[in-house]
């Protein structure tokens, strides 16, 4: 079996682009694809930021950065992602989307390439059915920002061979990032303990037991933690939690993944967290009150 050498990126968003850049500067060709030049630009641009603060502080050499910059390639085209060796989908976290693409991916690349998808929540057996090479389609789920995150999960489902999943794990260490090993279920491990802890965190605050600072003062000070539960789904985002959250208890009806009725509310006001300008903090002029 031959060693990954051309890395696709499928979306070119926050997360998109942190992987097209980790995966560039460990020295691999990658082509990123997205639905338009604007958002390509936008997340060119991000990368060149990303990249300047690293050498900025001394954590890439100027030389590394600009090797980097020149192994990504942009593209709009579905077609360019042909001659990868493996394709990394970082689309909207919505099932048909996903499917589509990997339909339309299916047909195009060959099949010895591997299927990659960075989902935080669905099922990669769910993604599996419209393909004809379950046992060359794994989940690499990074985490954000994917260049300062050292954290990927690899989960394997039943049909994944074995042999792909030790390719995609080395692969993955070359980037280079700690591994994490998971079969295939909602949540994986991180979401899995993750989420039921922030829901019980808003039911806290739901049930007047704490504030919303004493509960993340609590969390930080008590506990370690390096940011308090009710600040992290802010910037994780709480329509995005609440999606996790209502994904998990459709598969486990266990009372602790449902959302709580204030998340639900919060979400349906567009109070989102940090992006939408406010979620359980309000966010101005950069920061937090």
């Amino acid at each position: 079996m031959a060693d990954i050498q051309r890395v696709g990126v499928l979306g070119c968003g926050l997360m998109g682009s942190g992987i097209a850049q980790v995966a560039a500067t460990a020295g691999y060709e990658t082509i990123v694809r997205d639905v338009s030049k604007e958002i390509l630009d936008r997340g060119r641009a991000g990368i060149e930021k990303s990249l300047a603060k690293l050498v900025e502080k001394g954590k890439l050499d100027a030389g590394a950065r600009e090797l980097a910059l020149g192994r990504l390639r942009f593209t709009t085209k579905v077609a360019d992602l042909k001659p990868c060796d493996i394709v990394i989908e970082a689309v909207v976290e919505d099932l048909e989307a996903k499917r589509g693409m990997w339909k339309e991916l299916d047909d195009l690349c060959p099949p010895a390439t591997i299927f990659a998808s960075n989902t935080s929540s669905l099922t990669i057996v769910e993604q599996t059915v419209v393909t004809k090479r379950a046992d060359r389609f794994v989940g690499l789920h990074f985490f954000n920002p994917v260049p300062l995150m050292p954290l990927v999960e690899v989960v394997r489902t039943p049909m994944t061979d074995d042999a792909v999943f030790k390719e995609v794990e080395a692969f993955a260490q070359k980037l280079p990032k700690v591994v994490v090993a998971a079969q295939d279920t909602p949540g994986f491990v991180v979401n899995r303990l993750l989420v039921p802890f922030l829901l019980d965190a808003i039911r806290v605050l739901e049930s007047g037991v704490a504030t919303r600072e004493d509960i993340d003062n609590g969390m930080k000070l008590g506990c370690g933690h390096p940011m308090g539960p009710l600040t992290l789904l802010d910037f994780v985002g709480l329509d995005t939690t609440y999606y996790i959250a209502n994904i998990m208890f459709d598969e486990f009806k266990e009372p602790r993944f449902a959302p709580p009725p204030l998340l639900k509310r919060m979400v349906l006001a567009g109070w989102h967290g940090k992006k939408s300008g406010r979620g359980f903090y309000e966010y101005g002029a950069g920061s937090a009150r």
